[in-house]
């Protein structure tokens, strides 16, 4: 075999099929390079892979395999260079003893358009879980914190240190009277707007009604059924 004439003449063709793209680089040996892109390939973007797949003949080609290095890759990610390389081995040698460039540079492009597809899945997928992840949150923001018999005895606690209420209560207790829940309320009439302090001020509580079936498990001191002059029926003409 003339390998010197295989080589030109292989090198003739790819210049005719690729031109414009094809680069010589060397004379003795044959060395060139040819890009090759995924679709959708946008220089400098995040959009498609390209590369240029650097080719030298070796003395006895296509008898010996052709050299080939991967140069300038971009939107690789980790490993593909690896792979791409892996797969033209492949190539090349089952193709050994005929001309293959231009089936590695096919090939080539066909792998990139399969990565390019995969990677299109992987950033939907991505997206798509980063979605579910932001409305989880969101959701939680606004459910609030559950109600157990722990939280509201403090909350508890906490309304009557901020509405005056153990205040008027230590000093009713000092002057020998016990007023009820209701009392406390009357005595102050900026009370009435607590409600809307807490409202403003605090977090949105998700209350769990099967805590509050028994109320006789809360020992709420401040019931007004704590007063031995209660009636039920003042609530009613109040």
């Amino acid at each position: 075999m003339n390998y010197e004439e295989e080589q030109s003449n292989e090198l003739e063709a790819l210049d005719s099929i690729y031109y414009g793209e094809l680069e010589i680089l060397g004379a003795n040996p044959k060395k060139f390079t040819i890009p090759i892109k995924s679709e959708e390939f946008e220089p400098e973007t995040n959009n498609g892979l390209g590369c240029r797949l650097e080719f030298t003949y070796t003395p006895k080609y296509p008898d010996d395999p052709v050299l080939v290095t991967i140069e300038d890759e971009e939107n690789f990610r980790e490993g593909d260079k690896d792979r791409l390389m892996e797969f033209l081995q492949e190539q090349i040698k089952d193709n050994l003893g005929t001309v293959v460039v231009f089936t590695l540079v096919s090939a080539a492009q066909e792998w990139l358009n399969v990565q390019w597809d995969q990677i299109k899945v992987d950033r939907e997928e991505h997206a798509a879980k980063k979605l579910i992840e932001e409305e989880e949150a969101e959701r939680k923001r606004f459910e609030g914190t559950r109600v157990t018999v722990e939280t509201f005895l403090c909350w508890k606690e906490k309304f009557n240190e901020e509405t005056g209420i153990n205040k008027k209560r230590a000093i009713a207790e000092k002057e020998g009277k016990k007023l009820t829940g209701k009392e406390l309320f009357m005595t102050d009439k900026t009370l009435f707007n607590s409600d809307l302090k807490f409202l403003e001020e605090g977090e949105t509580v998700k209350v769990d009604e099967s805590l509050f079936q028994n109320l006789d498990d809360l020992d709420l001191d401040d019931d007004d059924d704590d007063d031995p002059d209660y009636n039920p029926g003042d609530s009613d003409s109040a």
